[in-house]
């Protein structure tokens, strides 16, 4: 059930049994993992997902968590009352209208334990849905790979061991420590063999097509390659956040993370005596080499939680590819939105007029419907499909965490029972995501605005249509 103290955020939104049957290191219907990170605030991600108050100052620091309450709400599941259509359309049809929200604005709202629609209003039409879509790239990502897919990268040696290959497997979390450790392992394997000098390469080759995404050179995201190191920001793990936590939001990103990436380790293998001699090439590792070293990415499931959390963009593109992969299509921006689409097809989302032309939403030529989103959040609750759960586990938390944190503010209906995955870009503004009625049914909603005239006003609109569903 969901525990609220009186008058504070809630750090989870808990699922029964009713609704959804749990796998994994959960805790109270929240990921173990989730609730470690949750206690440091990331500042936001993306474009434009913070404060709906223009110019306000950031929040200095983050609100303590709830402490523990006797619950105050049913569990969820069908045994709360259903809202009913007539009076849910009577309160979110004028929220809706709102001039906020310009001229362009759809709607869905389903009950997450029947499935049955409650509401609708342009549901189906497709939309620009901004980095809502992040929301199908994740529940493709876990669809075709699992939760517990780990991405690696691998140093292989040639047959003679003259030269050692650095290959990308397409993890853009790969950070300073991890390639330090991956240095460290190589050289000792060398060492083993009695090699201490040798020509560095490195491989890309997994991916496809163009690096750069079709916005073009953007601190919202950096080249689209299989090899980088901290989402190639300048300054790498310098670019952190106040608490040590993984940088997000824009930041200067290097032109060639692949590059930077493989100078950075021909530098560490230095410190333990392996040289290299001349700068790294780019080069396809070879067929028959010996593999010397290798590291992993958190599981997938961790790395959708932090996509959707604080609405990385990288992750994002790197789950599209993996995606493309593990179903045997080219890791390009073409074939991961093919891949995307089939993988969603076979969840049984209503797809018509959907677009996945990226995997983060910063491409403008996106298209998703209100009741494609809406129904992806149900599946994710389905507790036949415990692997996609992180979709759920991984949404903001309203007023306490990622994107929603500095949006429902303490006192607001919406306060730790929304949880809702943002997205915006200029004249776009999205909102996607669960709420809890006030007698403990949870539904799955979709608020998708075009034209808007600005994110101050905008914003603000779609947590009110949000925080109605609580009342």
């Amino acid at each position: 059930m969901l525990q609220l103290a009186a008058g504070s955020a809630v750090l989870g939104l808990v699922l029964s049994a009713g609704v959804v049957t749990a796998t994994g290191p959960w805790d109270s219907g929240q990921r173990t993992a989730e609730r470690a990170r949750a206690a440091a605030q990331a500042p936001t991600g993306g474009a434009h997902h913070g404060s709906g108050a223009p110019g306000g100052p950031d929040r200095p620091e983050a609100p303590a968590p709830a402490p523990s309450a006797p619950g105050v709400l049913t569990a969820l599941g069908k045994a709360a009352a259903r809202p009913q259509n007539p009076a849910l359309a009577t309160v979110l049809e004028p929220l809706l209208a709102s001039p906020d929200l310009g001229p362009l604005r759809t709607g869905a709202v389903v009950d997450v334990a029947t499935g049955e629609q409650l509401y609708g209003n342009g549901a189906a039409a497709p939309m620009v849905p901004a980095s809502t879509v992040k929301i199908a790239t994740a529940a493709a990502a876990l669809s075709a790979l699992g939760p517990d897919h780990r991405i690696p990268t691998t140093v292989v040696a040639s047959p003679d061991f003259r030269r050692v290959t650095l290959v990308g497997g397409g993890d853009p979390t790969l950070d300073g420590p991890r390639l330090r450790a991956l240095a460290r392992d190589t050289a000792r394997a060398l060492r083993d063999r009695g090699v201490s000098t040798v020509q560095l390469a490195y491989d890309t080759s997994l991916y496809s097509g163009p690096e750069r995404h079709p916005i073009g050179v953007n601190d919202n995201i950096a080249p689209v390659t299989a090899l980088m190191t901290d989402e190639g920001r300048i300054g790498g793990a310098g670019a952190a956040g106040p608490r040590g936590e993984p940088a997000n939001g824009p930041a200067a990103r290097s032109a060639d993370p692949a590059g930077d990436t493989a100078r950075a380790f021909g530098d560490l293998l230095a410190e333990h005596a392996v040289t290299t001699g001349r700068p790294p090439v780019r080069a396809k590792a070879p067929g028959q080499g010996k593999r010397l070293a290798r590291t992993r990415s958190a599981p997938l499931s961790s790395l959708v939680e932090r996509t959707l959390t604080h609405s990385d963009n990288d992750i994002a593109e790197a789950l599209a590819r993996q995606t493309a992969l593990a179903t045997g299509k080219p890791a390009s921006f073409d074939g991961a939105a093919r891949a995307v689409r089939a993988e969603l097809g076979k969840l049984g989302v209503p797809l018509a007029g959907a677009r996945f032309a990226d995997g983060s939403g910063l491409d403008r030529r996106d298209r998703l419907s209100a009741a494609s989103l809406a129904a992806l959040l149900v599946r994710a609750a389905d507790p036949a499909r415990p692997e996609l759960r992180p979709v759920l586990t991984g949404l903001p938390v309203g007023g306490f965490s990622g994107t929603l944190r500095e949006r429902y503010a303490a006192g607001s209906p919406g306060a730790g029972v929304i949880r809702a995955k943002t997205g915006t870009l200029t004249g776009v503004n999205t909102l996607a995501g669960t709420a809890v009625t006030a007698n403990g049914r949870l539904l799955a909603f979709a608020f998708l605005a075009g034209e808007t005239p600005s994110p101050y006003t905008a914003q603000p609109a779609l947590d009110r249509l949000a925080a109605a569903l609580t009342r």
